[in-house]
Parts: structure tokens; C-alpha cells; sequence
């Protein structure tokens, strides 16, 4: 397909794994980290901000945040990522990868400290500065999806790339363990430090004044990892691709490149002029030419992307059914303010480490033998069938909480082990390198917009039919167990749009994105 291939894209394609592979992995994938840990810790202070601001005097149980108050602190991330996604992934193919990459990580770095320190004289002051701060935060995350795969995919070699950038993703399971591990130790810093009754023993003095900094050394936390990579993230140089098929300097390339490798490139400057004026490639991304050879594709890794979030984010709706079936957070009067952080930390913690962590790195070990497409087609198929598993007999789960239990930690497993590493990995791969980091991001905001759904609007339908059995300020839904029915739909839903999804497992970046190189026959092969 791509005969006449530039000598520096050949060798990074056959290059043996070598250090700049792992380089890279850590400094992309530690702005996933990064990622990961802000946008998840604010569930683990959640319940804390509630009680702080929202408890009652005389109340028997403390407070908790307004429905419209916990979608904005928490959603309005999920938004800010959406619109980063969309912008950042347009800048990253106009004005380079290297170039939107530093600073999508400045803005995290400012908006994590940010939220620590979120001002206001009442709760609805505190609440509205942090989501500010929060939204601006996403912004900076989202940009990291489309940049994050589109660089590790342009600096990998074909034998092991979808390793490589499933490794840059699985560093967001690390994120979400090292969110439960910070507030772990911060928050049994402070309780022993300041120690309180719990709230059926003295409600005023359940949470102490000093709570107020446990919530914000958390969310500041984030900021640290990100810090760490910024130096490296600008000594990386651009990849070739972009400098070289877009940027069109084939002598920068080639140095930029001969480094990398450590051996001598050829500037190959004619090759490159023959490629701009190769007119069959430079196709935009709204031309019929688009539409006919990467249509089909993108729909694939929208569609895929977005039912796998609803699914993926919906896990909010039964995590509490779990996590009370079995004993890891009792009932929030049978406990203080800050001991209440501690036991959700301890909680996501575990279930971090025993179902997320694993499935990610399982990808990482499988996706180049078993290939994308079998991995988010057997992904989907067991998220399936352990979601019917669970809704069908929804009652008998109520009274066997081991098995329930089980079945929660294999849906998310299979996730990761699966259509949510995938959905990741493909748009980086199937398109070509002009539009590569756009196309990425629209698929990345799609699948966030199936994230706000899952999230927010399965919390309201999986309240109770009856009025009296919904959480506090929710109307009634359709009840929980039509909810995770409908969920196994989304699932099946998401298994047959795998079939428009192409295999890319084994083939250079121009073969998977059809760029044919000033080929002859181009519109023969095209045609076949």
C-alpha cells in the first residue's frame, strides 16, 4: 500500500524496542495519570463536601450534595473534557503534537492547584468556584486523549504499538489506585490528628473545621505527576510524522528522528515534495473523499466509544449496592467526617487494585497477539452477558453478595480488558496522520458524551418507581434492574458496531490509514 515510504517512518516501524519507547510511555502516560487521579478523586471527597456544607442542625443523618450540586461538581469535568478533546485534538494536527502538548499540561497543572484552592463565603460560593476551576481542569485532561495516543502511535514500531499506547492508558488505572492511596494517607493523617465522634454520637463535632483541607490537598495532589513530566514532555521532540507529512521538513525530521534512533537519517526532500503534491491524500475531513474511505471507520470508533462509556461510567449506579453488600462503608451516622473518606478511599482502593488494574493490563500484554478487533468484540460480548447476569436475578443478588460482588468485578474487568483500552488505541491508528489527532479527539468527545449519560442520566432512571425509595431530591425512575437491563442492550449494541471498526494489528500507520505515497496504481488499490 505504501511502497514508497519515507526511510525515517520505515524505521521507526521496524525499530527494535528500545529506550525511547519507555520514554515515551512515561511521559505520555503519566499525563494519564495525572488524568485519571483528578478526575476520580472528587468521588472519594464527595460525601465529606456534603457534610461540610450541606448538613442541617438536628438532621438525623449529616449532609449530602444537592442532586444538581453533585452533577455540576462532578459532570462538569466530563464537559470541560469533551470541548479539550475537540479543540486540542484540531490544534494538535494545525499547529503540531509537541506544541498543544505542553500546554494541555500547564492548564492541568493550574487548574489542579486551582480547586484546592476554591474560595467562597457560602456553600454555593465554594461549590461554584470549584466547578470553575473544574471545568478548566477537564479542558486541560481532554486535550491529553487525542495527543497522548497520536504521539505514542507516530513513535512506536508496528510489531508492539498497540502495547505501547494501551500501556499509556493503563497508566490511568494507576491514577485512580494512587487517588485512593493519597486520600488514604491524608485522610488518617488528619483523623488521628484530629479526632471526632462520629455523627449519631455529636453531630456538630463529627467534622471538624480541619476537614476542610482534607478534600482540597487531595484534588491539589493532582498536580503533582503532572509537574514531574512537564521538563520532559518538552525535551521530546516532534514526531516525524507530523514534521514530515504535514509540516513538510523532511531535514528536521530526519535529525529529530536520528537521535531518537541514534543513527544517520537521509533528509529525504524530494520524497516529501512528491508526497504534498500527491493530491489523492490530501483529502479534508469533511470531503466525500473522507467520507467513502474513513467514514465507515469513524462512525466504528464513535459509536463504540460512546456505548462503551454509558456502560463504562454507569458502574456509579451499583458501586454503593456493593460496597454496602459487602461491609466496606457502614451507614454515614456510624461515622465522622473524616473516617468516612478514609473508608470509600479503602474501598475504591481495593477495587482499583482486584478488577481495574488488571483488565488494563491485560490489554497491554494481549493486544498485539490477540489483535484490537477480538479484544473489544470479547470485551463487549462478556460485558453483555455479565450484565443480564446481573439484572435478570437482580433480587437473588440481594441475599448472595459474593456472587454479586463477582459479577460487578468481571463487567469492569472485561471493560478493561477490552472496548475500553481499544476504543482508545484504534483512532490512533486508522487515520491518516493530517487528521490522525482530530479524528482521535471526536471520538474521544463522543465517548465522553456517552460518559455524562452513563453517569448522570442512568443515576435518575435507575431511581425507584416508587416515590418513596428514591434518594434524596431524585424524582422517581424506572427502577435499577431496568436500568442494567437496558445497559446489556447498550453492551450488544456496542459488540455489532465493532464490526465497522478495521483491523489494524500489525501494519505501519500508512497502511492502516490507507495513505498510499504517490503510488501509480493509487487508484487501482484504492478501487480493489
Amino acid at each position: 500500500m505504501a511502497r514508497d515510504q519515507l526511510q525515517v517512518l520505515n524505521a521507526l516501524d521496524v525499530a527494535k524496542t528500545q529506550l525511547y519507547h519507555f520514554t515515551t510511555i512515561v511521559i505520555a502516560g503519566m499525563g494519564f495519570f495525572t488524568d485519571a487521579y483528578d478526575l476520580f478523586s472528587i468521588s472519594l471527597v464527595a460525601k465529606l463536601l456534603g457534610r461540610l456544607y450541606y448538613t442541617k442542625p438536628g438532621a438525623l443523618k449529616p449532609g449530602v450534595l444537592p442532586p444538581s450540586v453533585s452533577s455540576s461538581v462532578t459532570g462538569v469535568a466530563l464537559v470541560g473534557t469533551l470541548i479539550g478533546q475537540l479543540f486540542f485534538g484540531w490544534l494538535g494536527d494545525k499547529m503540531g503534537r509537541k506544541k498543544v502538548y505542553g500546554l494541555t499540561l500547564i492548564i492541568m497543572i493550574v487548574c489542579a492547584v486551582a480547586t484546592g484552592f476554591s474560595f467562597g463565603h457560602t456553600p454555593k460560593g465554594v461549590m461554584a468556584s470549584l466547578c470553575f476551576f473544574r471545568f478548566w481542569l477537564g479542558f486541560g485532561i481532554g486535550g491529553d486523549y487525542p495527543l497522548s495516543a497520536t504521539i505514542m502511535a507516530e513513535y512506536a514500531n508496528k510489531k508492539t504499538r498497540g502495547a505501547f499506547i494501551a500501556a499509556v492508558f493503563a497508566m490511568q488505572g494507576m491514577g485512580i489506585l494512587f487517588s485512593g492511596i493519597i486520600s488514604l494517607i491524608v485522610s488518617t493523617a488528619f483523623d488521628r490528628k484530629f479526632p471526632a465522634p462520629t455523627y449519631e454520637e455529636n453531630p456538630a463535632l463529627s467534622t471538624p473545621p480541619e476537614a476542610d483541607y482534607v478534600w482540597r490537598i487531595v484534588l491539589m495532589f493532582g498536580a503533582l505527576p503532572a509537574a514531574l513530566t512537564f521538563y520532559w514532555r518538552m525535551k521530546m521532540p516532534e514526531t516525524a510524522r507530523y514534521t514530515a507529512l504535514i509540516a513538510k521538513n523532511a531535514k528536521q525530521a530526519a535529525a529529530d528522528m536520528g537521535k531518537v534512533l541514534n543513527v544517520e537519517m537521509e533528509a529525504e526532500e524530494e520524497k516529501v515534495e512528491k508526497i504534498s503534491r500527491d493530491k489523492s491524500n490530501n483529502f479534508g475531513l469533511f470531503s466525500r473523499e473522507f467520507v467513502r474511505r474513513h467514514g465507515l471507520h469513524l462512525f466504528g470508533t464513535t459509536s463504540t466509544w460512546f456505548l462503551l462509556d454509558i456502560a463504562f461510567y454507569s458502574q456509579n449506579l451499583f458501586q454503593k449496592d456493593v460496597l454496602s453488600a459487602i461491609g466496606w462503608i457502614p451507614a454515614a451516622k456510624t461515622m465522622n467526617g473524616i473516617n468516612e473518606v478514609f473508608k470509600i478511599s479503602k474501598a475504591q482502593t481495593l477495587i482499583a487494585l482486584c478488577s481495574t488494574v488488571p483488565g488494563y493490563w491485560f490489554t497491554v500484554a494481549f493486544i498485539d497477539i490477540m489483535g484490537r478487533f477480538a479484544i473489544q468484540l470479547m470485551g463487549f460480548f462478556f460485558m453483555t452477558v455479565f450484565m443480564f447476569a446481573i439484572a435478570i436475578p437482580y433480587d437473588h443478588w440481594k441475599t448472595n453478595h459474593l456472587g454479586f460482588v463477582i459479577m460487578y468485578a468481571l463487567t469492569f474487568f472485561f471493560a478493561n480488558f477490552g472496548p475500553n483500552a481499544t476504543t482508545f488505541v484504534v483512532p490512533a491508528e486508522i487515520f491518516p496522520a493530517r487528521l490522525r489527532s482530530t479524528c482521535h479527539g471526536i471520538s474521544a468527545a463522543t465517548g465522553k458524551a456517552g460518559a455524562i449519560i452513563g453517569a448522570y442520566g442512568f443515576l435518575y432512571a435507575a431511581q425507584s418507581q416508587d416515590k418513596t425509595k428514591t434518594d434524596a431530591g431524585y424524582p422517581p425512575g424506572i427502577g435499577i434492574k431496568n436500568a442494567l437491563i437496558i445497559l446489556g442492550c447498550i453492551n450488544a449494541l456496542g459488540m455489532i458496531c465493532t464490526f465497522a471498526v478495521p483491523e489494524s494489528n500489525g501494519k505501519s500507520l500508512e497502511e492502516a490509514s490507507q495513505e498510499t505515497f504517490g503510488d501509480d496504481d493509487n487508484d487501482e488499490v484504492q478501487g480493489a
